[in-house]
C-alpha cells in the first residue's frame, strides 16, 4: 500500500537529531519561552524575510491572535468584515468568527483553487477592513491586483500560510508578503513538528508586541495582564524539533517540486485535470490536487490498486453544520471544487517506483 502520507518515513531521516533535541530540552529544565523558541523565532523570521516571528500553540491560534491583536490595537472592531476565500479549510473561517468579525466569502479561481482577486472589489463595503488570503495547497494566492486593492481601500492583508512554508512571490516569502502571516506546523505540513505548533510572522512592531502578550495570558510582565489574552505558546520541545527540521526545508521543497513536476509531465488522462501554476515556480506543493468528475470511482479504483488518497476538502466551510447562517449562500465554483478534488500522495520519501506506479495507474483509469 502506498500511503497518502508516511510521517514515520519522513521523520526517520531526522530521528537521531530529533532525539538529541528532545533530550537537550529535557535536561535543560526549561520547557516554555526559552532558548529553543528564541532560536526558532530568529531562524524562521529570517527564513520568511520578516522582522518578527512569534511561536504559538497551533496554526488556528496564529490566525486568531492576528485578528485579536488588530482589535486590541483599534484597527478592527467587532462586526467588521473580512474578505476570505470560500474554498478553504474551516480554520480560516473560525479565526474570523471567533473574534466576532464577519467572513465575506469570495469564490476561487478555478485554475488554482485560490482566492480570485478579480472578484474581491465587488464585495467591499464600508465595513470591510481586511483580506484573509489562503495560499492553498502551497501556491501563493497574492497577486498585484490584490495588493492594489489593499492599498486602495486601506485593507490589512493577512496570509494563511499553513500550507505554504517557503513559497515565493517575487522577492518575498509566504508570511512576509502581507501585513501578517499565520503558519501551522501540524505534523503533516511541509515543515511539521511532532505535535501541534504554529507561528505568526510580521514586520509590524506594534502587532508583534501585542501578540507577544496575547499568547501569554495578555501579559508582558508576569502577573500583570494588559489584555484579555490566551494561553497559546509554542513549547520548547516542539521548537527544538522545528529547529532540526527547518535546516532541511529547502531539501523538502526540492523533493516535492520534483515529484509534482513528474506528475504534471506524465499524468495523461483526459478525465483528470491536473493543477495549474499561475505564480511561476514559487509553488511548494503541500498537496497535489487533481480534479475528476467521477471522484468516488477514482478513489475506489486507486485504493483497490493500493494507493491511498484524501479529499481536501469534502465540505466547504459555509456548508458545515456549525455555520447554518451561511447555508443560504450560492457559491457554485466552490461547491463544484469540493465535489471533484482528490489529493495524491506527495512527500519526500515517495520512491520513483511508487511515483511511476501512481502515474500509470491514473493513466489506466
Amino acid at each position: 500500500m502506498i500511503k497518502f502520507l508516511d510521517l514515520k518515513t519522513i521523520n526517520k531521516e531526522y530521528s537521531e537529531e530529533l532525539k538529541q533535541a528532545a533530550n537537550k530540552v529535557i535536561e535543560s529544565g526549561w520547557y516554555l519561552l526559552g532558548e529553543e523558541l528564541n532560536k526558532f523565532e530568529t531562524s524562521y523570521s529570517s527564513f520568511c524575510k520578516t522582522k518578527y516571528c512569534l511561536g504559538v500553540a497551533n496554526g488556528l491560534d496564529a490566525l486568531r491572535l492576528i485578528f485579536k491583536a488588530y482589535i486590541e490595537l483599534g484597527i478592527f472592531k467587532e462586526g467588521d468584515e473580512i474578505i476570505v476565500p470560500a474554498n478553504t479549510y474551516i480554520a480560516s473561517i473560525l479565526a474570523i468568527t471567533d473574534n466576532n468579525l464577519k467572513p465575506v466569502f469570495v469564490e476561487p479561481n478555478v485554475n488554482t483553487y485560490n482566492l480570485d482577486s478579480r472578484l474581491i472589489e465587488e464585495k467591499i463595503t464600508s465595513k470591510t477592513k481586511g483580506i484573509l488570503t489562503v495560499h492553498l495547497y502551497g501556491q501563493i494566492s497574492v497577486d498585484e491586483k490584490m495588493l492594489a486593492i489593499c492599498k486602495k481601500y486601506r485593507l490589512k492583508l493577512i496570509e494563511d500560510g499553513a500550507q505554504s512554508h517557503g513559497a515565493e512571490y517575487k522577492d518575498k516569502i509566504s508570511g512576509g508578503i502581507g501585513d501578517a502571516g499565520a503558519h501551522s506546523f501540524y505534523p503533516g505540513k511541509n515543515l511539521g513538528a511532532l505535535g501541534d505548533a504554529g507561528a505568526v510572522t510580521t514586520n509590524d512592531s506594534a502587532l508583534a508586541d501585542c501578540i507577544n502578550a496575547l499568547r501569554n495570558y495578555g501579559s508582558h510582565v508576569k502577573y500583570e495582564n494588559k489584555y484579555k489574552g490566551y494561553n497559546s505558546r509554542l513549547d520548547e520541545i516542539q521548537a527544538a524539533f522545528l529547529n532540526v527540521k527547518l535546516k532541511y526545508i529547502h531539501d523538502d521543497i526540492k523533493a516535492r517540486r520534483e515529484i509534482a513536476n513528474f506528475y504534471l509531465k506524465n499524468i495523461e488522462n483526459h478525465k483528470i485535470a491536473t493543477p495549474q501554476l499561475l505564480q511561476g515556480e514559487g509553488h511548494v506543493w503541500h498537496l497535489f490536487v487533481i480534479s475528476v468528475k467521477n471522484r468516488e470511482a477514482l478513489k475506489e479504483y486507486l485504493l483497490e490498486k493500493g494507493i491511498q488518497t484524501l479529499i481536501h476538502y469534502p465540505i466547504p466551510p459555509q456548508k458545515q453544520q456549525c455555520y447554518t447562517e451561511y447555508h443560504h449562500l450560492t457559491l457554485p465554483k466552490t461547491e463544484e471544487i469540493h465535489k471533484t478534488v482528490v489529493s495524491l500522495p506527495l512527500y519526500k520519501g515517495l520512491t520513483k517506483k511508487e511515483q511511476l506506479y501512481i502515474v500509470e495507474t491514473l493513466n489506466d483509469f
